[in-house]
């Protein structure tokens, strides 16, 4: 399996799981939030109710006197209403819904019966299902034939009793029972409505999901991927590099082999090789172990304040002699001052002189490469002094295109270049590795032709004049 595959899947089973978890944590909050909205509009149903029943019952009773006959009381009181056993008015004036108090007469119903729970009166837009006889329950919910589901709620009527002494508190009785029903189409209606909305719109979320899930997994498998692509372009690299000086190594050994004993100058001048290129391979192990041992931060040699002036000072006369066999001119420009910075010296030595070696080998004869250290304050946008080193040259110059990737193992801006005089392409690799241990900056500004400027800030750590 490719590596494109492997990753492709790895995508793909990661946007699964972000889909599966989103389309879990939707549907439980859909449905929680589908059931605390039909449990609110269910409680605002029934405190309507009992508000209305509540405001009948009061407007009633005082008028419910217990000797009388209840037919004769019900028509008094309720003319609106239609007896049991007789005919019924079902065109009520605007007087008698008042006198009702239900002013939407096709939502809500009343019904009244006795203390025997025989009905007595009832609204003529009653569900003609309605038993007869009294369910003392207080709340009922039923469907009609027809499909119609209602709710009503029952309370108990009482009627003061007459026949008390004068000395004795009034008797409070049962007089009979007030019921208030309403349909609940309009409920019903509407948890329909809700249950579509999320039936249509539960799979266009879940799409969504799907698609930002696909969008995220590969913002975040793209690292991975692209550091595993390094990963693989770092391993032919390193088996290239190795293959090389191997390979020259293993043919001068067998060159050996075959000459005469008594061809000493021969024998000698294949050994010089030989070791030319063990020293290669050995510079080029060191580098490796080097750079692995800066990523993984397995140096735990704590920081020491480091003088920068002698650094400088000292790189500069160390490739002094190699700057003047190469015709370039090496000057550096250090403060009158001491300037210490907090790190390892051993690399930031390392790193300076990668930097000035790179320089010497890409200016040509004539040229010059100046090495400065001066400080500032808030440089780069840091909210603290800082130390620059810059080392800079009149050389052949790095390619816009090209400049973002020179930090990069084993690359090369001209590789036959590098390898005549006998680079790894590690060098600026390894800068940025020291760079980036010291929470330094390292940055590159190049004109083809023109030559570059390599650009070290360091946080200062203190100065003295």
């Amino acid at each position: 399996m490719n590596s494109y595959s492997l990753f492709r899947r790895s995508r793909l089973r990661l946007a699964l799981w972000y889909a599966g978890v989103m389309g879990a944590i939707l549907s439980v909050s859909g449905f929680g939030m589908y059931r605390a909205m039909v449990q609110a509009n269910w409680a605002a149903i029934e405190r309507e109710i009992e508000s209305i029943a509540g405001t009948l019952h009061d407007s009633v009773e005082p008028l419910l006197p217990a000797a009388e006959e209840p037919t004769a009381v019900l028509q008094q009181i309720f003319p609106d209403l239609c007896l049991s056993g007789r005919s019924c008015n079902t065109t009520p004036t605007l007087i008698q819904r008042h006198t009702i108090g239900i002013s939407d007469r096709t939502t809500y119903y009343i019904r009244l019966f006795d203390r025997q729970g025989k009905l007595l009166a009832f609204s003529p837009n009653q569900p003609l299902s309605l038993p007869k006889t009294l369910n003392r329950t207080p709340w009922q919910t039923f469907r009609t034939a027809n499909g119609i589901r209602y709710h009503q709620f029952t309370t108990v009527l009482h009627s003061d009793n007459n026949h008390h002494q004068a000395n004795e508190p009034s008797v409070r009785s049962s007089w009979g029972y007030l019921q208030i029903g309403r349909t609940l189409e309009p409920f019903d209606l509407e948890i329909e409505r809700i249950q579509w909305i999320i039936a249509i719109g539960f799979p266009i979320v879940l799409s969504l999901v799907a698609a930002s899930s696909w969008w995220l997994s590969g913002l975040a498998m793209q690292p991975i991927y692209q550091s595993y692509q390094q990963q693989q372009q770092f391993t032919a690299n390193a088996a290239h590099e190795l293959r090389s000086p191997l390979a020259s190594l293993l043919a001068t050994v067998e060159a050996i082999l075959r000459i005469r004993q008594s061809d000493r100058q021969d024998i000698q001048m294949m050994l010089d090789t030989v070791e030319r290129q063990g020293r290669r391979l050995s510079h080029l192990v060191a580098d490796l172990l080097l750079l692995t041992s800066l990523e993984q931060d397995s140096l735990l040699k704590p920081f020491q304040p480091c003088c920068l002036n002698d650094l400088v000072n000292d790189l500069t006369e160390e490739f002094l002699e190699l700057a003047t066999a190469s015709d370039i001119h090496l000057t550096c420009q250090i403060p009158s001052f001491e300037v210490y910075a907090l790190g390892n010296e051993s690399q930031l030595y390392r790193l300076v002189s990668n930097l000035i070696a790179n320089a010497i080998q890409y200016t040509p004869k004539g040229g010059y490469v100046t090495v400065s250290l001066v400080t500032c304050d808030a440089c780069g946008g840091r909210n603290h002094r800082t130390a620059v080193v810059a080392v800079k040259d009149t050389g052949i110059g790095i390619p816009l295109a090209k400049q973002n990737r020179i930090f990069d193992r084993f690359y090369r801006v001209d590789g036959d270049r590098s390898r005549k005089t006998g680079g790894t392409g590690l060098g600026l690799a390894i800068a940025q590795a020291i760079a980036q241990k010291h929470q330094a900056s390292l940055r590159v500004e190049s004109q083809m032709g023109k030559g570059s400027i390599f650009t070290l800030e360091l946080t200062l750590m203190s100065s003295n004049t």
